[in-house]
């Protein structure tokens, strides 16, 4: 645990068993720089977790680390029982992790339906298995749009589309880098709404945005990131109430 960080303990009941994803002591960055100092983050089974951060904090570095775009330096990554540091990125998504990407990045040239089945498995674990229709389901405008080019989309359209694409990977661990970023207001309440949905089926879910008072909605627990270190966690509810913490480390 990063010194000095402040630590509110989670009521919910299923924390004392192994995480499904637990990072310890992890130290990430570019070439010669280094963003993550001695991560240590876990997200547990069914659990939704906010990872805020003022800009250049280390959110997205920590979820491309997650998913092996970046190599680990140091520490481990454990994702339902297997280290994931050293694995290739599409062998980590197979094990089970789906990442809806900051800027979304579909594929421009390919139909929504194409989108879709292009990243399409079979179900890890227990979760019920998603198809276009369940997807169609979330999120009707996509239904409607089925045939259409997916840089003809909106850009809420766009951010729908990816994530409907990343769970027709049928991930056990859904990571979302910036949800709501530029989206417009209706756009950014069905994002909330879909969220709120997921973790009703028991997706676990680690998402970074900046609207604490949306994700507190939806999340069960923050984790706050300053200069790559953690430096707080605990319920959303806390969070809200911490004054001193919310100007600290986040300039709120």
């Amino acid at each position: 645990m990063g010194a000095g960080c402040r630590v509110f303990k989670s009521r919910r009941p299923d924390h004392d068993s192994a995480p499904l994803l637990e990072l310890r002591a992890v130290s990430a960055g570019y070439g010669s720089g280094q963003v993550l100092f001695d991560l240590d983050l876990t997200v547990g089974e069914g659990e939704v977790v906010g990872l805020l951060g003022r800009n250049g904090m280390g959110k997205t570095t920590t979820l491309l680390t997650i998913m092996g775009r970046i190599r680990a330096r140091s520490g481990s990554i454990v994702f339902g029982g297997v280290r994931l540091e050293g694995l290739p990125p599409f062998r980590i998504a197979r094990l089970g992790i789906g990442l809806v990407p900051e800027g979304r990045q579909v594929f421009a040239n390919l139909t929504v339906r194409e989108n879709l089945l292009a990243t399409a498995r079979e179900p890890a674990g227990d979760l019920p298995g998603w198809t276009l229709e369940e997807v169609f389901r979330l999120f009707p405008r996509l239904a409607e749009r089925v045939d259409q080019l997916a840089d003809r989309l909106s850009g809420g359209e766009q951010q729908m589309l990816a994530i409907g694409r990343a769970l027709m990977a049928n991930p056990r661990l859904l990571l979302l880098d910036e949800a709501t970023e530029g989206l417009a207001p209706l756009v950014r309440r069905e994002i909330w709404r879909v969220l709120g949905d997921l973790k009703k089926l028991g997706h676990a879910i680690l998402v970074v945005d900046k609207d604490i008072v949306a994700l507190a909605s939806v999340v069960d627990r923050f984790c706050v990131l300053e200069k790559g270190r953690l430096v707080w966690q605990g319920p959303s509810s806390a969070l809200l109430a911490d004054r001193d913490s919310l100007e600290r480390h986040l300039g709120i």
